[in-house]
């Protein structure tokens, strides 16, 4: 690795879309990241462990464990390592569970690389952030009791529809 190379940031970059992963690495790197590409949990966790990221991009929704075993591995192994949580299926419950695992920001999907190197430097919550005058849909109310008693339930589909009385 050469010194220029040795200087930048780690960034561990977790998401199961190859084409968005790739596309995704390669902005960060040229925004000076050394960006270490996983296309699982288990495989982060395998290079977090070689060497804990000073950074991470995660994505919520992969293959086996979900993203958010992966921030809680990564705050395991160094409380310091700034995460963001990127996802297409963006809930109040799975927003809050993140931040409380340790991410420090949440972003739903489509973000780019700019946003998402904007919300790492972002040290506190912004309390000028509008509220909506109209409430939630149903669609988007039945959506987030969904994903609540999903995550109640440690994410077993099974487990979820049997207690919403629901055929899986």
């Amino acid at each position: 690795m050469s010194d220029a190379a040795a200087d930048r940031p780690t960034l561990l970059l977790a998401d199961d879309d190859d084409t968005f992963r790739s596309v995704l690495a390669r902005a960060l790197t040229r925004r000076g990241y050394a960006v270490r590409p996983a296309a699982d949990v288990a495989e982060a966790r395998r290079l977090a462990a070689i060497e804990p990221p000073e950074f991470a991009v995660v994505d919520l929704k992969m293959p086996g464990e979900s993203g958010l075993a992966l921030v809680e591995a990564l705050v395991a192994l160094d409380a310091g390592t700034r995460i963001i949580v990127l996802t297409g299926y963006a809930s109040i419950t799975t927003a809050v569970e993140a931040i409380k695992l340790g991410a420090v920001h949440y972003l739903a999907k489509p973000a780019d690389a700019d946003q998402i190197v904007a919300a790492f430097g972002r040290l506190d919550g912004n309390a000028r952030v509008p509220v909506s005058d109209t409430p939630m849909s149903v669609d988007r109310l039945e959506w987030e009791h969904i994903q609540r008693v999903l995550a109640e339930h440690g994410g077993n589909v099974s487990a979820t529809a049997r207690a919403l009385h629901m055929h899986r």
